[in-house]
């Protein structure tokens, strides 16, 4: 388990490597390979992912999860291992016991001693009552968004990897940030600079150039780099990238991808 007496000197560096199901397979090595990070986060789950997840569980119990996920980390895993690097990710979509599972069995493929773990409690599709007003019909999925304290417990009891089933798609940027920093739920200002900075990088390059209106002012216009947050203790956040990537990283993209976030 990291020190947070040490890690507390300095911000957490958390770059992201998927802002949805089907994004770039080889961006976990680009983020992982680029530069220094402390943990690599990806978000791919939406509503049309958990109908998705939802068919092909239905075919096989054992799956509804981000297979693409467990493709990558098949890429990363030793090398995360390697350099105390975390891997956190929402793929577990609606089976994160199953994923976890097969990651395990990554790991024991590779050779590789790693702890693995899961947070729950998302899915209640075998507790409709929860629901308010009552659901008709059997849906295909019905999720409660689950904060990042799950992911800060897990992190904090010394889990390499951890995945989730629905959460909040920031809380895999403050989960993070606050079992590095060791904040409380009652250390607010910190926490809510982590949600924005969770809201900017989550999309992915659309942080960098991908989705900006004014791509004139992107002059490099290789395929965008993914984004990274280096957060402090109080919660402030520079956004940047890796060296020799593409896109940009300007208070113009980040603004955009934030307004995206709060408007439709």
């Amino acid at each position: 388990m990291t020190d947070l007496v040490d890690t507390a000197r300095r911000p957490v560096i958390i770059g992201n490597c998927s802002g949805f199901y089907g994004d770039r397979i080889g961006a976990a090595r680009e983020i992982v390979d680029g530069g220094p990070i402390d943990v690599v986060c990806g978000d791919y789950l939406a509503e049309l992912t958990m109908l998705i997840l939802a068919k092909a569980q239905a075919k096989d119990p054992s799956t509804g999860y981000a297979r693409t996920f467990l493709a990558q980390v098949e890429q990363v895993l030793g090398t995360c291992l390697e350099r105390g690097i975390k891997i956190v990710s929402n793929a577990g979509g609606l089976n994160p016991a199953g994923l976890a599972a097969a990651i395990r069995a990554v790991a024991d493929k590779l050779g590789l001693q790693a702890s693995v773990a899961h947070v729950e409690g998302d899915d209640l599709r075998g507790d409709l009552g929860a629901i308010v007003p009552a659901v008709e019909g059997t849906p295909v999925s019905a999720n409660a968004y689950l904060g990042g304290w799950g992911i800060a417990a897990a992190l904090g009891a010394g889990a390499d990897v951890v995945v989730t089933g629905r959460v909040t798609d920031a809380s895999l940027v403050v989960g993070p940030a606050a079992w590095w920093h060791g904040w409380t739920p009652t250390d607010w200002d910190a926490l809510a600079g982590a949600v924005v900075a969770g809201h900017v990088i989550e999309c992915g390059p659309q942080a960098t150039g991908g989705n900006y209106a004014f791509f004139s002012e992107v002059k490099d216009r290789r395929y965008p780099g993914f984004p990274i947050a280096e957060v402090a203790a109080d919660g402030s956040t520079v956004i940047t990238k890796h060296p020799d990537t593409g896109g940009l990283v300007s208070p113009g993209t980040v603004t955009a991808q934030l307004l995206y976030e709060i408007q439709g």
